[in-house]
């Protein structure tokens, strides 16, 4: 809805001005303090631009030629991504193999949806590529994030606010240099580019952060599993987007692979103590 109004860095750049004004403003009202140190800095800057700038732009421009269904089923692969790039960055987050019958099993249903069957007719593969391409970003620098700002003592909110005003900062060099400055800004579009940025940016990037320290970027990333369920319901209910059966088939594929991957195997139930003779 945003590139309707804007271009797609414009989109980009509104996305992230408003998710860092909102992080920023709780900054202020919990009194917490921004990172001092350069290095921390330094990391931040880099994981702007593999989690926010790269990833949001590439978004945007693919959304220019794919439905946001396809937009949705595509972010969900950045599980899939982040696992195969952890067997070889991340030493204490080895897949199982329930996580990778799991992780298949959501490829699977990926597949399903984008009809692979029919040789991906009617997809816009350049477009695909694009929404593909930012999920590996985003697998990228949730995994540079894991590794070199895991023991950084600030906290979530410090930090997501940092790297999104490294974001802002980044697109505000980049995008005058590619687009025109809008001659309006209609109203329907700027909501768009508002919530997208103070809900799924914000807000959400906090609540990521903590998922990430907590539980680790490959599993925290699993939420991306359910990304195509709300994807589709929005794209049908609010932009009219046409829904064939291997959609919602596909989406519930994604599902139970995000099931399997989240489930553990029960414990092995010890034996009963057999009855004996007792001594006195």
């Amino acid at each position: 809805m945003g590139t309707e109004g804007f271009a797609p860095l414009q989109v980009t750049l509104g996305r992230v001005a408003f998710g860092a004004l909102v992080l920023l403003a709780i900054v202020v009202i919990k009194r917490e303090r921004l990172p001092r140190a350069p290095r921390t800095w330094a990391h931040l800057t880099v994981a702007a631009f593999f989690l926010n700038a790269l990833p949001f732009s590439l978004f945007a421009y693919a959304e220019l030629t794919i439905p946001s269904t396809l937009a949705g089923i595509c972010n969900a692969t950045s599980p899939l991504w982040g696992m195969a790039l952890s067997v070889v960055a991340l030493s204490e987050d080895r897949p199982t193999r329930r996580r990778v019958a799991g992780l298949g099993l959501g490829f699977l249903g990926v597949l399903t949806v984008l009809g692979a069957w029919q040789g991906f007719a009617g997809t816009d593969l350049t477009g695909t590529a694009m929404a593909l391409g930012a999920s590996l970003s985003y697998a990228v620098g949730w995994i540079y994030v894991r590794r070199t700002l895991a023991g950084v003592p600030h906290s979530h909110l410090s930090m997501s606010s940092a790297q999104l005003l490294l974001a802002t900062a980044q697109l505000a060099v980049v995008t005058p240099l590619f687009t025109t400055a809008p001659t309006h800004y209609p109203v329907i579009p700027l909501l768009a580019v508002f919530a997208l940025g103070a809900l799924g940016t914000g807000f959400a990037f906090l609540i990521q952060y903590g998922l990430v320290a907590e539980i680790g970027p490959t599993t925290a990333q699993m939420v991306t599993y359910f990304i195509p369920v709300i994807a589709t319901a929005a794209g049908v209910a609010l932009l009219h987007e046409q829904l064939s059966w291997n959609t919602p088939v596909g989406a519930l594929i994604v599902l139970a692979g995000a099931a399997l991957t989240q489930s553990r195997p029960r414990p092995s139930t010890p034996p009963l103590p057999q009855p004996g003779p007792t001594t006195d």
